[in-house]
């Protein structure tokens, strides 16, 4: 398989958790995000879209957006499971994944960020004013929505990781990075502390990515 990612992408980070956590190897192709064209002919070869992670899975061809991808490993390679047997349990670890790809990220994505300084003409003071507000509620949301399912344990669903951590730890470290308070997510923050402890997350970090600037 291959793997077309960028290192500092949430989306494609999440990919990269999933895959180390189920063993699975891909090559990856780096697409520099920042750059003005990508990769020459991305867009018109690869993905429409032009977005990251995109995995060329050359059986099945090309599947994009991030969690279709992880539940497409989970289907194909079932073992560790990344969703849980139950229909409620999958819909709860589902529902706590978008809760951040849906509500949170995008809000806080890099093409939104530039959309406000360059259309909107807003200062990076404002900008990282409205990336912390809306991560940062977004985050409290997500540790009240866990505190009342009760479903957590050492990770978000019980005490083995699933979609949702894979999901989780990007936008904790993006969060970070961006400065966000992080007092009200104890729980998330201590979820997350345990998933930077397996090879499979620190593997997946953007530090260790091979195209990490």
């Amino acid at each position: 398989m291959k793997l077309y990612s960028y290192f500092r992408s949430s989306a494609a980070y999440r990919v990269r958790i999933a895959m180390g956590l189920k063993g699975i190897a891909a090559e990856q192709v780096a697409i520099n995000l920042l750059a003005r064209e990508p990769l020459p002919g991305y867009r018109q070869a690869v993905n429409p879209q032009g977005f990251v992670p995109a995995l060329d899975t050359d059986a099945d061809g090309l599947i994009v957006q991030s969690l279709a991808i992880i539940e497409y490993l989970d289907e194909t390679h079932p073992e560790p499971a990344l969703l849980p047997e139950r229909a409620a349990d999958r819909a709860y670890v589902r529902a706590a994944a978008q809760l951040v790809a849906c509500d949170i990220h995008p809000l806080a994505n890099l093409r939104v960020l530039r959309y406000l300084k360059r259309d909107l003409g807003q200062s990076q003071d404002a900008i990282d004013d409205w990336y912390r507000h809306w991560v940062e509620d977004g985050l409290t949301r997500l540790e009240a929505f866990v505190a009342a399912e009760g479903k957590s344990g050492r990770f978000l669903f019980g005490d083995a990781p699933t979609m949702a951590d894979c999901v989780l730890v990007p936008q904790l470290f993006n969060a970070r990075r961006l400065a966000c308070d992080l007092a009200t997510v104890p729980t998330l923050v201590a979820i997350d502390a345990r998933c930077t402890g397996l090879d499979a997350f620190r593997q997946a970090h953007p530090d260790a990515q091979p195209d990490a600037v």
